[in-house]
């Protein structure tokens, strides 16, 4: 992941909806062209890894012994770390 905004619910995924954009040369270092850029996805179409297998999974709630709330990966039932 690249970067976050959360007031607008959008994240950047590095290798996640590429976008074609024209460029202009910038100065000396930089040649124009067409060059590939990640676009913004919506955050509901993010998922978090199943600790166990590896797999994207949905995420519940949990709450342990000693009070504290936990993420919990539907598929295994594992703890997800923070």
């Amino acid at each position: 992941m690249i970067r976050v905004n959360p007031t607008e619910g959008r994240a950047f995924v590095q290798g996640v909806n590429l976008a074609k954009h024209h460029q202009k040369p910038q100065g000396m270092g930089q040649p124009g062209g067409i060059v590939e850029k990640e676009a913004s996805i919506n955050l509901s179409n993010l998922a978090l890894l199943d600790p166990k297998s590896g797999k994207p999974t949905r995420v519940g709630f949990k709450t342990l012994e000693d009070g504290k709330k936990v993420r919990v990966a539907k598929a295994s039932g594992e703890v997800i770390d923070a």
